[in-house]
């Protein structure tokens, strides 16, 4: 598992009422995963000297391949984090260039199709992945048995992600805020959290001479990695710190620590980091699509929202220029309903339910 879905099955582990195993492989060769890792999964649950009461999967499963081997009666559900239909793939990604990009998005669907629940992280992915889902079916020539939308519809659901957000509490200081416009970056280095656009901007706002501190955090898979590389060229009078921390406890620091939040992710299903930093009291500018208006009501947080590169850039401005280092109480109060200890009463309560319904 990756670090975002590993910290949420581990979550609900340790605040669980229920006894909770959990079944996985290493977060990495993400694609072999979805077409091999349900056979080794397989295996390990053959393995079990006892009979679990509901089988938790998530999107990375090939569903039909690991039933099929475990051959159980057992009730499984589905927990898409993300997925490979509408998912942006990168135009470097090799297999964009060989057409094998279908795969991943089948094994998906055929996912959805097997499992008896399928639940959501946000109301904006059931959203999406069903439009995606149908433009997916409608490109093949025949026998695209669109009927099944509705099926999978049926059986369809939203419960958002829970965090384990408490545990920043213990690394907050009096003093913790900077006196200077900090703004952060605390996503993966990833094209799909779009950092292109997040350099752009504040290279503009720098070359107005506009007066602010950077911190870039976050995990980054790549050893070479040019768009970082080049800001850190470019904005390297601005940086106070640059790269992957290692330890919690400097990242909820740095967290504490940051003023503002600009967010300019191409694809987001919920958004831990942004979720996290607003926690720590950094003040967000969101944009005004994906699942940010659903989760932090764009209606009524209306200042902290954008919807093209000029307002992000003359909202920023704003925020640096009427620089406070308080935040607004709401916004904390959004982050931190979805904290573990608020959130395990929905799970214990959903899957307790899944577990006396019949199959």
């Amino acid at each position: 598992m990756t670090n975002s879905h590993r910290q949420w099955a581990k979550g609900y582990k340790e605040f669980s009422k229920f006894n909770v195993d959990i079944f996985s492989l290493p977060g990495k060769h993400w694609k072999w995963r979805m077409h091999g890792g349900a056979i080794t999964l397989a295996k390990k649950y053959a393995k079990l000297n006892f009979r679990p009461d509901v089988i938790l999967a998530t999107d990375m499963l090939n569903l039909p391949v690991f039933k099929s081997l475990i051959k159980s009666n057992i009730k499984i559900i589905l927990y898409f984090h993300e997925n490979q239909i509408t998912y942006p793939w990168s135009d470097n990604d090799p297999d964009i260039k060989l057409k094998r990009d279908q795969h991943y998005g089948f094994i998906n669907y055929t996912s959805a199709l097997t499992a008896d629940e399928i639940l959501f992280n946000s109301k904006f992915h059931l959203n999406s992945f069903f439009h995606g889902l149908k433009l997916f079916l409608n490109q093949y020539p025949d026998y695209n048995e669109m009927h099944n939308i509705e099926k999978i519809k049926l059986k369809s659901s939203v419960l958002h992600l829970g965090l384990n957000l408490k545990k920043f509490d213990k690394f907050k200081k009096t003093d913790e805020k900077s006196k200077h416009p900090l703004i952060l970056w605390n996503h993966r280095w990833e094209y799909d959290k779009n950092p292109e656009l997040f350099f752009k901007v504040l290279k503009i706002i720098s070359n107005k001479n506009i007066d602010f501190k950077l911190i870039i955090i976050g995990q980054d898979f790549k050893k070479k990695n040019s768009t970082f590389n080049n800001a850190k060229n470019d904005l390297k009078k601005h940086i106070i710190q640059f790269g992957h921390v290692e330890s919690f406890s400097e990242y909820a620091k740095w967290l504490w620590k940051a003023n503002i939040i600009p967010v300019t992710s191409k694809q987001e299903n919920f958004g831990i980091s942004v979720m996290e930093a607003i926690y720590c009291n950094t003040t967000p500018l969101l944009p005004e699509k994906l699942s940010y208006p659903e989760l932090f009501n764009n209606k009524k947080n209306f200042n902290y929202f954008y919807d093209n590169t000029d307002k992000l850039i003359s909202k920023l401005e704003k925020l640096i220029f009427e620089f406070t280092h308080k935040q607004d109480s709401d916004l904390r109060e959004i982050a931190a309903k979805y904290d573990w200890e608020r959130m395990i009463i929905i799970y214990d309560e959903k899957f307790e339910s899944s577990m006396n319904e019949e199959i």
